[in-house]
């Protein structure tokens, strides 16, 4: 199990339900077979839950994660998810909130050099937006894992997928 992959959205679909005692996530219309131990999901819509790393897969509708301590203590069911090979250790990083990392490759890095989202290379990123003292939006990045490997594409149900919905920030072209 490697600390992170090269893609920051292997597999969304379907909705899940946790159950905090057992560290069991149930599935409804998921495939989950099409994950690896070590991706990490992402859990509700903007990552409302929080995260957590698959530590194994049962089946297609059964997985199991490591911990809950990343996950918000609130009950969590019928959401929705999505898995990443994102760096396992970020779960627990305070520099960084989980909607603030990214998966970015060349072509994003080149596209964004011009606007306020630009970073010094690709791989595994951190970008915060804030608003300055003056009112002007500004960002600040830092690249934690250089690497030109992050891979395009978008999830699908077989695992093959890539780069996470992160046009807003990072273009595809």
């Amino acid at each position: 199990m490697a600390l992170w992959g090269n893609k920051d959205d292997v597999y969304s679909g379907g909705t899940i339900a946790v159950d905090y005692a057992t560290k069991v996530v149930t599935g409804t219309a998921t495939t989950f077979t099409a994950l690896t131990v070590g991706d990490v999901i992402l859990i509700g819509a903007g990552n409302t839950f929080g995260q957590a790393v698959v530590s194994g897969i049962t089946s297609d509708t059964v997985i199991s994660i490591a911990s809950t301590q990343y996950l918000s203590g609130a009950a969590i069911s019928g959401v929705d998810w999505t898995a990443s090979q994102r760096p396992k250790y970020l779960a627990g990083d305070s520099n960084w909130a989980s909607t603030e990392i990214y998966g970015v490759d060349a072509t994003e890095v080149g596209i964004a050099r011009t606007t306020i989202f630009s970073v010094d290379h690709g791989g595994w990123v951190g970008l915060t937006t804030y608003t300055d003292g003056h009112g002007n939006t500004r960002t600040k990045s830092e690249v934690i894992v250089a690497m030109s490997t992050i891979t395009t594409g978008t999830a699908t149900t077989t695992g093959t997928g890539g780069d996470a919905a992160d046009d807003t920030q990072f273009a595809d072209s």
